[in-house]
């Protein structure tokens, strides 16, 4: 394991440094929190033992800087000040525990691995509950589905997620990692095509101070991040040319150069792509590199569409149910058998997304304590409310209709749109064309608001 040491006084971080060595952990050490600050932007650990009291950047400054960055690393805060009112606010800031000076390095030891594996059940735990709406099913295909999952998740192969948008792909790429043994590392998601081809590289493999215009400090790209972790890139399919050649070096040498870098850093991390395309026919097409292509498909998992599997509609109506009343407060405890049956009939060309923005509707607007079918509108090609369903049609006028909409629902707004339908906001650019789909049209800065 790595650990960060944070304390102004080199006796007593030179001691701590030392200690912990001999106890088989690899450590790194900072005199102050800007110096700490610049270490964690540019490496990953596993926990940190950060002093409370520093001149320039103190602990809890840090601490509050970690926890607004949105990194749940673990903390052990330390000082030789044995203040109750320090102690608490630590705690509430997202310290694991805290310690006063002086201290037992043996104590001090105890407290970081405690955190440390207090953290790692935490994420586990909080992981598997995210993925629990998708492990109840009805369907014998996608029970199957679940225990070649389960089954792969500890191997540390590469796995290629395909399925249309909003059939769980992320989850399940967040189910894997949480069955292997990463699970206690970073789990770090990328959509492709929701970042522009230009930021793509830079985002995936950072950069150094002065590599371009704008670059005044050196970033970790999201593959240095995910070092020792899952790092899930999302709509590979939409990975521009010249960054597939460079994502096939990272497979097969596990290495990556940072834009502007001339240093080599080795990168441990398992790769999980997902793509709602047909990568073969863009292999074919000579979009898509089809070395890259062989890489990637190691353990393919299809994720089949919520119209496949219509006896889990109840399930998952039931779960989302229970997630929105938590979330909203509301009185709402169950859905009448008609709405259930309403809900099977209904195609969900957006999938097991559509499905939980639909209950999530239903839920706020609910005025009785049971969902009755009057509670849903189902959409049709037009826009409105439909209780009768149109013939299904071609998956390609599924498609159109799911985008068509959306774009009505958002009253033409594209980028909500593209969030809605789990798409990038380039990708519906290019369904609206190839569809030639009329919708309200917005200016371009209408449309970023």
């Amino acid at each position: 394991m790595r650990l960060l040491i944070v304390d102004d006084e080199k006796n007593i971080r030179t001691s701590i440094v030392d200690f912990f060595r001999m106890e088989g952990f690899e450590t790194a050490e900072a005199q102050n929190g800007l110096a700490a600050q610049k270490l964690l932007v540019e490496q990953s650990f596993d926990g940190v033992v950060l002093d409370l009291r520093m001149p320039g950047m103190d602990g809890l400054t840090l601490l509050r800087w970690l926890r607004g960055e949105g990194r749940q690393i673990p903390v052990v805060m330390i000082s030789a000040y044995g203040d109750i009112e320090d102690a608490v606010t630590a705690i509430k800031e997202g310290a694991g525990d805290y310690l006063v000076k002086p201290f037992d390095p043996t104590e001090l030891l105890l407290r970081v691995q405690r955190t440390i594996e207090d953290h790692i059940l935490r994420t586990r735990a909080s992981l598997l509950n995210d993925e629990q709406r998708f492990t109840d099913t009805e369907n014998p295909a996608m029970r199957e589905i679940y225990a070649l999952a389960d089954k792969v998740a500890p191997k540390d192969a590469t796995v290629l997620l395909t399925g249309e948008s909003g059939t769980g792909k992320e989850v399940m790429a967040r189910r894997i990692h949480a069955l292997s043994r990463r699970a206690d590392r970073p789990f770090v998601p990328i959509n492709i095509g929701g970042v522009p081809e230009t930021l793509v590289e830079s985002e995936l493999f950072g950069y150094e101070r002065g590599a371009f215009t704008g670059a005044e400090t050196r970033k970790r790209g999201m593959i240095e991040t995910a070092s020792s972790g899952t790092l899930f890139l999302d709509e590979i399919g939409d990975m521009p040319m010249q960054l597939q050649v460079k994502l096939l070096r990272v497979i097969q040498d596990r290495k990556i150069q940072r834009l502007g870098g001339t240093g080599v850093i080795p990168v441990d991390v398992r790769i999980i792509a997902a793509t709602n395309a047909d990568l073969e026919g863009r292999v074919a097409d000579g979009r898509f590199r089809e070395d890259l292509f062989y890489r990637l498909n190691v353990i393919r998992i299809h994720l089949p569409p919520l119209r496949d599997r219509p006896e889990d509609i109840p399930v998952l109506a039931r779960h989302f149910l229970r997630v929105m009343r938590d979330r909203t407060g509301s009185q709402v405890t169950e859905i009448a058998p008609g709405a259930l049956r309403k809900l099977q009939s209904y195609r969900f060309p957006g999938n097991v997304r559509e499905m939980e923005n639909m209950i999530e509707r239903a839920v706020i607007l609910a005025d009785s304590e049971t969902l009755h079918a009057a509670d849903f509108t189902l959409p049709n090609a037009n826009g409105t409310a439909a209780v009768q369903q149109s013939p299904p049609g071609t998956l390609k006028d599924m498609e159109r209709e799911m985008i068509h909409t959306a774009l009505l629902r958002h009253e033409g707004h594209r980028q909500n749109a593209a969030e809605e339908l789990g798409i990038s906001r380039r990708t519906l650019l290019n369904k609206i064309k190839q569809y030639k789909i009329e919708t309200p049209r917005r200016t371009d800065a209408e449309d970023d608001q």
